[in-house]
This record gives C-alpha cells, sequence and structure tokens, in this order.
C-alpha cells in the first residue's frame, strides 16, 4: 500500500515557478506600451485586411469640356515612349487634404479628397480645385512642405519647374523655375529635362530638381529663377529620383545605372554655396552601387544573376529615418541603410520582361510609397496588374529581410501568417502608389490599356484595421490616459 501513499515530505521553501507565456494584450493594456514584436504582428493583420473600395476614372474634361490637351494628343497621332497615357504621379499635401496627380498627356488636377471618398464610383468634377491643361507631358508633382498652397510639377521633357497656387484661380503658374543652359560640342543649348522634385521642409524657397544629365539642381526662389547650386554626380547618366533626409542636411540621388548618391551639405563648400548664391558643382560625398551590395546577399546571389539594373525610385521610410527604400526596373524593391551602407531587405518578383505583354509597363518609371506609420512598402508589380505590400521592418523578423529564417518566427512568438508579404490584384497596371497621411488609405495611378481602349484610373485601397490601431496606439501613448482600453485585438 506504500505505493499509494502521498508522501509527508514538507514542499520545498522556495518552489521553482512554472514559466507561463505571457498574454501580450492584457500586458499592453497594463503598461501602456507597444513592445515592438507585437507592434509587428499587429502589422502583418493590417496588410491583410486591405481591399479595393472605388476606383475613379480621370476623364479630361475641364469644366464640362474635353481637356484639350487629351484631345491634342490622341488628334496628333504623337506616341509617348515613355509608356503612354496614365496617371505618372500622385501627392497628397501635408494634411491629406488635397490629392494632386499628374498624367502623362500633361493634365495637372488638384482633388477635394473627401469629395472623391463621399461620390463612390465618380468624381464630382465640379469639385476640383484646380485642372490645367499644360500643353506638355508631366512626369512629378510635389506639394511645397513649408506652403500647402503651393504644388510644383515637371517633366522629363521640359527645362521648367512650374510652381501653381491653388488659392488663385489661374491656369498660369504663380513662377517658373528654369534651368541653366549647357553649350554641347555641336555648339547649341542643351536642354535638360527633369525627373523628380524636393522641397526643404524648413523653407518654402528652396527647392532641388534631379536632371536627366546626372545633376541635381537647388533654387533659392528670393534670388530668381535660375539655380544657385549644382550637385553633380561622376556620370551623365540621368537621376531618377532625389530625397531629403528629415533635417534636409542630407540629399539622397538615384541614378539609372544603378548608383545611390549621398550629398552632406552641413558644411564645407556646399554650405558657403548657399550662402554666397553663385553655381558651384560639388561631388557626391559616397556612391554606393546596388549591384555590388546585392551581391555581398549570399542566399540571393546562389538564385539569381545579378546585373545593374536601373533604380526607378528611392524614398526615405517616415517611421525609420535610416531606411532607404529602391525599386528597381526588374521589379526588385528593397531598403538600404544608410548608416551601413547595406542592404538589409529585399523582395525579388519576377522581372516584367519574361511574361509581360505590354512594353510600355517596362519604360515607366513606378513610383512606390511608404505607408505612413509602418514600416510598409507599397509598389506597383511590374510584371501583372497589381500592387505589392512589403513588410521592411527593421528588423530581422521581416519577412523580406536578407538573414530572416523561418525559424525565427518561433523565436519571436509570432504566427506564420502575420509575416508574409500581400499581393492585391487591380484592373489596370501601377503607374505610382500614394498612402493618406492619416487614414493610411493608399490610393493608386494606373495607366490606359491600348488593348481594351480603357482610361487610366485611380483606384482606393482601404483598410478598417488601420483606424483601428491607430485608435489604440493614440489611446496608449497619452501621457494622462485614465481609461483602460477595450477594443479587441486585431
Amino acid at each position: 500500500m506504500d505505493k499509494y501513499l502521498v508522501p509527508s515530505d514538507p514542499s520545498p521553501i522556495n518552489p521553482k515557478p512554472t514559466k507561463r507565456s505571457q498574454w501580450k494584450r492584457s500586458l499592453l493594456e497594463l503598461n501602456g506600451r507597444f513592445d515592438q514584436k507585437y507592434q509587428h504582428d499587429v502589422y502583418g493583420l493590417l496588410m491583410q485586411s486591405y481591399s479595393e473600395v472605388m476606383a475613379l476614372p480621370h476623364t479630361y474634361h475641364i469644366n464640362g469640356v474635353p481637356c484639350p490637351t487629351h484631345v491634342n494628343w490622341f488628334l496628333g497621332g504623337v506616341e509617348n515612349p515613355f509608356g503612354g497615357d496614365g496617371i505618372s504621379a500622385l501627392e497628397f499635401d501635408k494634411k491629406g487634404i488635397y490629392l494632386a496627380s499628374v498624367t502623362k498627356s500633361g493634365c495637372l488636377t488638384v482633388h477635394d479628397y473627401e469629395s472623391l471618398c463621399c461620390n463612390g464610383s465618380k468624381e464630382d468634377e465640379t469639385k476640383q480645385l484646380l485642372h490645367i491643361s499644360t500643353g506638355q507631358q508631366l512626369d512629378v508633382v510635389r506639394w511645397n512642405v513649408s506652403n500647402q498652397n503651393e504644388v510644383a510639377c515637371t517633366s522629363m521633357k521640359s527645362s521648367e519647374v512650374r510652381i501653381f497656387d491653388i488659392g488663385y484661380v489661374s491656369s498660369e503658374p504663380v513662377e517658373v523655375l528654369r534651368k541653366r543652359h549647357t553649350i554641347s560640342v555641336h555648339g547649341y543649348n542643351a536642354h535638360k529635362g527633369f525627373t523628380d522634385i524636393a522641397f526643404c521642409s524648413h523653407d518654402d524657397s528652396r527647392l532641388l530638381a534631379s536632371d536627366v544629365s546626372g545633376v541635381i539642381n537647388i533654387w533659392d526662389r528670393r534670388v530668381g529663377g535660375l539655380p544657385c547650386l549644382e550637385l553633380a554626380t561622376n556620370s551623365s547618366s540621368p537621376l531618377n529620383s532625389v530625397k531629403l533626409n528629415a533635417d534636409n542636411q542630407v540629399i539622397f540621388g538615384a541614378s539609372k545605372q544603378g548608383t545611390i548618391y549621398m550629398w552632406d551639405i552641413r558644411g564645407g563648400r556646399s554650405s558657403a554655396a548657399f550662402q554666397n548664391n553663385r553655381v558651384v558643382s560639388y561631388a557626391p560625398i559616397t556612391a554606393v552601387k546596388l549591384a555590388s551590395e546585392l551581391e555581398r546577399i549570399d542566399s540571393l546571389k546562389a538564385q539569381s544573376n545579378i546585373v545593374s539594373n536601373e533604380i526607378h525610385s528611392i524614398d526615405i521610410n517616415p517611421s525609420c529615418q535610416y531606411q532607404l527604400a529602391f525599386h528597381l526596373d526588374d521589379g526588385w524593391s528593397g531598403v538600404l541603410d544608410v548608416h551601413s551602407l547595406k542592404v538589409t531587405h529585399i523582395h525579388c518578383p519576377p522581372p516584367p520582361w519574361l511574361d509581360v505583354l505590354d512594353l510600355d509597363s517596362v519604360h515607366c518609371l513606378r513610383k512606390p510609397s511608404w505607408l505612413p506609420a509602418y514600416s510598409i512598402y507599397v509598389v506597383g508589380s511590374s510584371s501583372s496588374k497589381g500592387l505589392f505590400l512589403l513588410d521592411f521592418y527593421p528588423d530581422r523578423s521581416s519577412p523580406s529581410h536578407v538573414d530572416f529564417n523561418e525559424e525565427m518566427q518561433e523565436l519571436y512568438g509570432v504566427k506564420s501568417q502575420h509575416k508574409q508579404n500581400q499581393f492585391i490584384p487591380t484592373t489596370e497596371g501601377v503607374t505610382a502608389c500614394i498612402a493618406h497621411p492619416s487614414s493610411g488609405t493608399i490610393v493608386v495611378g494606373t495607366k490606359c490599356s491600348k488593348s481594351s481602349g480603357t482610361s487610366c484610373s485611380i483606384p482606393f485601397f482601404s483598410s478598417h484595421a488601420v483606424a483601428e490601431v491607430e485608435l489604440v496606439m493614440d489611446q496608449l501613448r497619452a501621457k494622462n490616459c485614465k481609461k483602460t482600453c477595450t477594443k479587441a485585438d486585431i
């Protein structure tokens, strides 16, 4: 019977506690802070919840009359070598009240975002704040960060940057900035088109524009309409994209040859050039050839033949300033860490020339965008009609990280389905993406389909989870929050 008896030995004084997993949501409500791993898990769920809510066609009308630029474009029978018609660029103002768009056929339109969302699948043209027929191809549109009444646009075929004020009812720009003409070997003025624009956030008079000759032109509008500073590279290859960092001291430029250049204007000769307002050519402090950095990734090099590709766009992560995203003409996207100058994230879909039928989409400069509060990169697919939502979270738990491992998901305690890049199909090929600065709604510009005869459109992709996440984050980050968050876990 002794084997059935309970021993009378006293229990140990300090028994070893049983290790239990923490309840993430309860811990979140108790300490009022978002753990980074939990935050990343929520972002994965958010990506899965995006879907198309509506699509607005670009009707090419001004006050009910067909837009003359669009009509003349087709009557003239001129073929556009940069990808036919379509929405070439989109840009929200800082508060997300207005949406500016430009088309390959030369239309600049400023929409009231609230009226777009309220009218459903058809835009009320009477509520457009601005619709201008410029008579030339447009490739870029940017809001002045320091003066939200101004919007600037330009083209790869024009040596002018036109600035419009939405407060004036006029089709004429309030200011035109021009590139200095250069004498070529044949003895005539060579016009240089512009590929991208960037405004300084602390000064509404400073503007930058990259051109097709490998130069970044900087204007001080208080001095005149010609550049006061030129940032040169060691090549005449076009610079397709230009970005300023948060403190407006470091300038990034991406070239057609696959190189990212960096200029530091915090001191030295470049600072003196700003003060003296004279033209100075200043070389970059460093240059990173992306093909060389991609070859350092052993797993990628073992599977792919890495060659130097054209960089379509670069963009700084608003929630992580040292992450510089890039998008290549073969459809690859990734992140360059500007501190270590190494590629930390990469996404490699099939190149467009394997199965694409419309070669126009190969030559179109695609313009991706970051979501405002999350490390999620939104980019149009190069080989199919759709949109990629890429998880570029600055940690090895990101599925796009070069050191990511499936076994690490168990280490981080997250579910595998939460750590996947998402693909959203669209009706037409995507040329440009932009995210609303507060709601996170993704607005997409498409190109016209020559085969089906359909016009370009502006689809909207929304997620109810965005509002839920923002609500919880606002409640938990409040300094004197007295209420307990009761929203269900997303």
